[in-house]
């Protein structure tokens, strides 16, 4: 694909948050583009950093076997987290800053170290980090009624849009992150189930995944970086005046309100 296609394609879905959700990509990148679709993440994301926003972390999507399978691919995707998409515990959003807006909750690690290493593993990201805290990623979509394929959702920033951080770190020794469970309420009634199963098996392996593909990129997690480890549960539609709240076995809660 031509540069020129590829900012053109990165320029539709940046107005699309302003605008409203367009068609989906089909025309321009196939379905399993992962190059093609990456490529116009990068466009976006060295845009909005010349606007001045800042990366403060990646988060991970697609860590549900099923959801790979629907998609048609045997991997999960990755997008930039910026710190103007952090909610405060408790805080508020807007519906109004969402087009088609769904929640779901994860688990969020903390980085001590960069993790640099295209070989990461399970123990790496053990001994990398610094703590793990209960998140909720509020997820939207650019495409058309979620009608997406996996390039759809990797150019769209691997549909991104909030998260929300516990505010009560927990080290990683003594917890078993595989068995958590995880229960997530709407105006107090649940609406999600999951452990940490649920996501590639364990969370630290998602992590894993996610930092030796960002060294073999040339652009590893840092100290300090935040990651989203994927979702431990169903995704639950957002809807005006409700209040969300997660719970995760050994982090504790986490919760805002979608104003």
């Amino acid at each position: 694909m031509n540069n020129e296609l590829l900012e053109t394609t990165a320029r539709r879905l940046r107005e699309a948050y302003a605008e409203g959700p367009i068609s989906p990509l089909r025309e321009v990148l196939a379905p399993d583009d992962a190059d093609g679709a990456y490529a116009v993440q990068s466009i976006n994301t060295r845009h909005w950093l010349a606007q001045g926003r800042r990366i403060v972390g990646r988060k991970i999507g697609l860590t549900a076997l099923a959801v790979q399978k629907q998609l048609g691919v045997d991997q999960p995707d990755f997008g930039v987290l910026f710190a103007d998409m952090q909610i405060n515990d408790g805080g508020s959003l807007p519906a109004t800053s969402l087009l088609q807006g769904k929640v779901e909750a994860e688990v969020a690690l903390v980085l001590g170290r960069d993790l640099d290493n295209p070989q990461a593993g399970f123990v790496d990201v053990l001994t990398a980090t610094a703590y793990a805290l209960p998140a909720l990623e509020i997820v939207d979509s650019r495409i058309a009624d979620w009608k997406i394929t996996f390039a759809d959702t990797v150019a769209d920033n691997a549909s991104s849009a909030y998260f929300v951080l516990g505010r009560e770190p927990r080290s990683l020794a003594g917890l078993d992150l595989r068995t958590c469970g995880m229960a997530m309420e709407v105006d107090g009634k649940v609406v999600s189930v999951g452990a940490g199963a649920a996501c590639l098996g364990h969370p630290l392996e998602a992590a894993a995944w996610l930092a030796a593909t960002l060294a073999r990129r040339g652009d590893p997690l840092r100290e300090g970086d935040i990651v989203l480890t994927g979702a431990l549960g169903p995704m639950a539609v957002l809807a005006p005046g409700t209040q969300i709240r997660a719970t995760v076995g050994g982090l504790g809660s986490v919760g805002f309100t979608c104003a």
